[in-house]
């Protein structure tokens, strides 16, 4: 018995031994490992964080387990060294580089914003945008103009032309939208009225505090302004990252994300389309592929949004997007705000 006890102690003095030294200096290593247990982390993922914040000579490591600013800073600081390495398309360096993206990642959605739930329509802003279906037609699109506290004011509904006389008031109808910083809701809802002669048409529909909340978000996405260009594919199982050194179908990328993006073209497109997308990011040529997912057509302007489901990138084409992404170099424009966004 006091044998198996002595061989117990020794074991763990000299797990301790061996934090220490890994850890480096005279930080309480053990007490790192059980705080980010406590944070919800794997020891794999401690193990990971623990050497970053040796490399980075970080004075309060546990900081990691919640500081996105602090993650920022000990990735950017990764990155930097394997760049002045010449290693930025080596496989070891950029593996580790993604899963500290991951573990990013992770404490975001850790925060509360992500967490806390839409329970009613009278908390919906004005300016989201919307999709409502009626039973055996749609969609329409339109998007709240004021929010009071007996009803909404929405934009007048854009979508198939309806039949002569067709009136909105009373109508019961379906509402889908996405919340910025969240996810995606839905609720039923019935209108109350409809202002179709007013100079600007709107609809007043009732309140309810029976929103479902569906999918929520999967990654981080950043609106863009970027010059690119789209190449059909026959089939998705022809998804490869070659540059393409001829033209394409010119488009503006409008959002991007690790597993997907929104791309503006002229005229109209087909969901379930296969796509090449080719753009710049801090001028490296990015190249990603991935299945039309949802269109929104623009019939004034003869004009469509294309929301695109990426193929899942190289790890290296995912972490030069992730570093976009974050801002970590600070290359995107301020005016580009960042949001949050699921699979397209």
């Amino acid at each position: 018995m006091w044998i198996i006890l002595l061989i117990v102690i020794v074991i763990f003095a000299v797990i301790f031994v061996l934090m220490r030294r890994a850890g480096g200096g005279s930080f309480p290593w053990l007490q790192f490992y059980t705080k980010g247990k406590e944070s919800g982390f794997t020891f794999r993922e401690i193990n990971l964080l623990r050497k970053i914040a040796v490399e980075n000579k970080l004075q309060n490591p546990t900081a990691l387990f919640w500081s996105i600013k602090q993650l920022d800073k000990s990735i950017k600081g990764i990155i930097l060294k394997y760049r002045s390495k010449n290693m930025e398309n080596d496989p070891e360096a950029n593996f580790l580089i993604s899963k500290l993206f991951e573990l990013r990642k992770k404490v975001e959605f850790e925060l509360p914003k992500y967490k806390v739930g839409l329970k009613s329509t009278r908390n919906i802003p004005t300016h989201q945008r919307l999709r409502i279906m009626l039973p055996g037609e749609g969609p329409f699109f339109s998007m709240v103009v004021e929010n009071l506290p007996r009803y909404m004011a929405l934009a007048y509904p854009k979508g198939p032309r309806m039949p002569e006389g067709f009136s909105w008031k009373g109508q019961k109808i379906g509402v889908y939208f996405w919340r910025k910083d969240d996810a995606g809701y839905y609720f039923q809802t019935k209108v109350l009225e409809d202002y179709i002669e007013r100079q600007y048409p709107i609809i007043h529909v009732a309140h309810t505090d029976k929103v479902i909340r569906t999918q929520k978000r999967k990654s981080v996405r950043v609106e863009t302004n970027i010059p690119a260009e789209i190449y059909p594919l026959k089939s998705i199982d022809l998804a490869n990252e070659n540059e393409e050194t001829e033209r394409g179908l010119r488009c503006k990328l409008l959002d991007i994300s690790e597993d997907g993006a929104a791309v503006l073209i002229g005229g109209r497109a087909k969901v379930g389309l296969p796509l090449k997308i080719q753009f710049e990011l801090s001028g490296k040529v990015i190249v990603m592929c991935g299945i039309v997912k949802g269109v929104n057509f623009d019939e004034k302007r003869n004009r469509s949004v294309l929301h695109i489901q990426a193929v899942e990138p190289s790890a290296s084409v995912k972490n030069r997007i992730l570093t976009y992404v974050y801002n970590l170099f600070g290359e995107r424009e301020p005016s580009q705000k960042k949001s949050l966004a699921s699979s397209n």
